[in-house]
């Protein structure tokens, strides 16, 4: 079989590169028979590859041993459903996937715009050909899955990391990978407009869905690993800023902003040079960031390792994407030149380029902070921690903006808004949102953030409300039909635009679970049997330890009852599990308690079976779960915005307005009755070390544990508050310094001072001391800001003086804005 799957990858290496040259060789000669023979060499390369996976999968389900990667990553005893997902569990699988998904969305792409985009066509699938012969290259001469051992198989494998046997981790890499990997097909499409100098918005219309479904996947893949990363590390947290998730995050900041900015081009023909660097920028982070957690180049707990070699191999690759794609985009400026321009500032197209142009800070902002400690190495020999204090300064204030321009956006008019327009349409949602915030001020809510993100969420309701109000309103009128059909109508008269909207009612749920975050509550106890602690409004109490077995690991479980008010409310029970064929730390199942309001969630950090006492960290967690509701909403609307052009328009057309109502009414029933959070029970981290903790007595001793860092090098330099708790000998240590030095006297300085003599420096620290070299982290973003400020008043005053001439008209714009709502849909009728 190993032969067999090496001949298939070399197979389909041999016919990428025929592919791509049979295409562009057909196109230059105006041969259709060449041009159809590429063609049929990429559907042949998914046919192949599909084969590979089949090889490769019944490989791990037969544990042929004999394949050095299915040795690695798979055991005789690892559950069946672990065996499939351990396929891309590893990196030469990994990259084998990434092939796989590749030749089949390139070929579902070029299938369906074959005769629509006949022109482009040969350097769409020269293009896809090319990068599917990258991977394939990486496979054959360095990283084959296939490869067999010298001497004698092992008699049995080492099995699947067991940080990666979990649910959400079986399907969180799939939808990764499926949300890079399609972001090849825009650009694909971009790179042969380019080359043919078809540059009209028919290009656009072929790689919209593309790049929208392509995001919703790049979102689920977020969302699955942020769920991951709180239910599997035992931390209490979802999001640590490390560098595999900045690079997974930095391709959807981009992709985002074409999904907006493409709006522009459609409508006002603008923004076309802006829309293929967008293209060609979000395809190129999608390169960087496999190559980011591939080869080394940064430090993390969740990357693949440390490859020079394959770092080479994608530093070439990266540099000839960007070399051809900008050199295309230089040499057809002539013809990207916009027709139009921005008449004034003051309308939905600037507001759009303000979110185009955050959005981007925002991305190169990540990408600098992630990599800066890797500059620093280079340049200081030191390698500084740039972790999660730093970047949530900088990216705190720039989501709250974001979130501010999602309810400015649908309240401005195109071209231009008069004042007369502005009152009228923002009254209602700045009176929602000064509701929200005087309820979070009742609740004594902190001002910054939380209080001002719960202000903004209100502002944001109000836009949408608004906007699905009156156009339902509208459509109510003139079709006479009820409110509840005439709302089904609407969106689905206008399925991008209103489906857009519910993803931003998405996105403000994710916002107000972030929110959330203000109340969250934080403590570490160390109980004896029926000894109990108080967190909020629960008593956790420990009503002992015990052991099983399953013949794959051994697992430790305490049993804790919850109270409150004195009544037994619940139970939990947290366990750590070691796997035995694995050296590496027992993995920690968290335990939890969901409700829409709070997470209650426990850990297990160490135990003495002696006396049955137990070691707990105990979580607060406030409102996190309309975190994973809101991406339901987000999943929703973007559904709907993908559906066929007349999808729910036929649909109620067919049956009378009373049983539209009934059948959207029961389907409402079931969505809210089915989105019930579900409760959680695993997470991760752990090592046989049993002993109590020190957990923070004063507030000041759990201000410092926020502050300093474990430098285990394998939490991903998270807080000593955080750090896998007991289960981190190193953490451990520093959190028993830490507490002598607060005993001794000591002030933050001085501990500070202390913990960078013993430590190393500023490894320590969340974010690097504002001197020296170090400057330059803060400086840079200070920089990037004040000249994009220059940038934009420049243009504002360049743009304003020429549109001067056309206030005389200003009259008749104000009396058609007042009809912009019924026009709108007049044009959507």
């Amino acid at each position: 079989m190993a032969n067999l799957g090496t001949f298939l990858l070399l197979a389909s290496f041999v016919l990428c590169a025929y592919a791509a040259v049979a295409s562009v060789v057909g196109a230059r000669r105006g041969s259709r028979r060449l041009i159809e023979s590429g063609i049929g060499g990429l559907y042949l390369v998914a046919a192949l590859m599909a084969v590979a996976t089949v090889v490769i999968i019944n490989a791990f389900l037969t544990d042929d041993f004999s394949i050095r990667y299915v040795a690695q990553e798979s055991e005789t005893l690892q559950p069946f459903w672990y065996k499939i997902t351990a396929y891309w569990g590893g990196l030469n699988g990994s990259i084998m996937f990434w092939v796989f998904l590749l030749s089949v969305f390139g070929s579902i792409a070029v299938f369906v715009n074959r005769e629509r985009h006949r022109e482009l066509i040969p350097y769409v699938v020269a293009t896809i050909s090319t990068v599917e012969a990258f991977f394939l290259y990486l496979m054959v001469v360095h990283k084959n899955p296939f490869s067999t051992y010298l001497t004698a198989a092992p008699m049995d494998g080492t099995g699947l990391n067991p940080l990666l046997q979990n649910y959400w981790m079986a399907i969180h890499p799939p939808s990764l990978y499926t949300g890079f990997v399609g972001m090849t097909i825009p650009f694909a499409f971009g790179l042969a407009a380019l080359i043919t100098g078809n540059l009209d918005d028919s290009w656009l219309r072929a790689v919209r869905r593309w790049t929208m479904f392509a995001w919703l996947f790049l979102s689920f893949g977020l969302m699955l690993g942020m769920i991951w990363a709180y239910e599997v590390l035992a931390w209490g947290g979802y999001w640590g800023w490390d560098p595999v998730e900045n690079a997974a995050v930095l391709p959807w900041f981009t992709a985002t902003a074409f999904l907006h900015s493409v709006m522009v081009q459609e409508r006002r023909s603008m923004l076309r040079v802006w829309n293929v660097t967008l293209v060609i920028v979000t395809f190129f982070l999608t390169i960087f960031g496999t190559f980011m957690t591939r080869s080394g180049v940064v430090q993390s707990v969740h990357a693949f390792g440390d490859d020079p070699i394959l770092a080479k191999l994608f530093t070439g690759f990266m540099v000839a994407i960007l070399t051809f794609s900008f050199g295309l985009v230089i040499y057809r400026l002539p013809l990207l030149k916009a027709r139009n321009e921005l008449d004034s500032w003051m309308s939905r197209e600037a507001a759009f380029l303000l979110n185009n142009w955050i959005l981007l800070f925002s991305a190169m902002f990540v990408l600098f902070g992630t990599m800066f400690p890797t500059l620093s190495e280079a340049v200081t020999g030191e390698r500084l921690t740039v972790a999660g204090p730093f970047f949530n300064k900088w990216m705190t204030p720039v989501g709250l903006i974001l979130l501010m321009l999602t309810g400015i956006g649908p309240l401005l008019a195109w071209r231009r808004s008069t004042t007369k327009n502005l009152v009228e349409q923002f009254l209602w949602p700045v009176v929602t949102g000064l509701a929200a915030g005087t309820v979070a001020m009742l609740f004594k809510i902190p001002l910054w953030s939380a209080g001002l993100c719960f202000a903004l969420c209100g502002f944001v309701v109000g836009t949408i409300g608004q906007e699905f109000w009156r156009g339902t309103v509208i459509r109510r009128k003139n079709t006479g039909t009820d409110f509840l059909t005439a709302l089904v109508g609407l969106v689905g008269r206008n399925k991008r635009r209103y489906g857009g909207y519910i993803v931003h009612v998405g996105i403000v749920l994710i916002f107000f679970g972030f929110a959330g975050n203000a109340r969250k509550l934080d403590e570490q106890a160390h109980l004896k049997v029926g000894q109990d602690v108080k967190i909020g409004k629960y008593t956790i109490r420990n009503n002992g330890v015990k052991v099983s077995d399953d013949g794959q690991k051994q697992m430790t479980t305490a049993y804790l009852s919850v109270f409150v008010n004195g009544e037994q409310i619940d139970g939990l029970y947290p366990a750590r599990w070691a796997y035995r064929h694995h050296e590496q730390e027992p993995t920690t199942e968290v335990a939890m308690r969901r409700t829409p309001a709070e997470d209650l969630y426990a850990v297990l950090g160490g135990f003495d079976l002696a006396d049955q006492s137990a070691t707990l960290q105990l979580v607060v967690n406030p409102l996190v779960n309309w975190i994973w509701f809101g991406f339901g909403v987000l999943a929703l609307g973007t559904g709907i915005a993908l559906l066929p052009e007349r999808a729910l328009a036929f649909a109620v057309a067919k049956m009378p307005a009373e049983a539209a109502t009934t059948t959207v009414a029961l389907l409402l029933i079931v969505l809210i009755g089915g989105a019930r959070p579900a409760s959680a029970q695993q997470g991760m981290g752990g090592t046989e070390d049993t002993r109590a903790s020190f957990y923070a007595r004063t507030p000041f001793e759990k201000q410092m544990q926020h502050e300093i860092v474990c430098t285990c090098g394998a939490c991903g330099h998270q807080n000593l508050a955080e750090c896998r708790k007991d289960n981190c000998s190193t953490s451990h240590q520093m959190r028993g310094e830490l507490a002598a030095m607060i005993d001794q006297g000591k002030n933050h300085d001085e501990i500070i001072q202390a913990f960078m003599a013993k430590y190393g420096g500023e490894e320590m620290l969340g974010a690097p001391i504002d001197k020296g070299f170090n400057r330059l982290a803060w400086l840079i973003p200070y920089l990037v800001g004040a000249v994009s400020a220059v940038a934009v008043g420049f243009a504002a005053v360049k743009w304003t003086r020429k549109i001067e001439p056309q206030a005389a008209n200003a009259a008749t714009v104000d009396a058609a804005l007042d009809e912009r709502i019924d026009d709108e849909l007049r044009d959507l009728d």
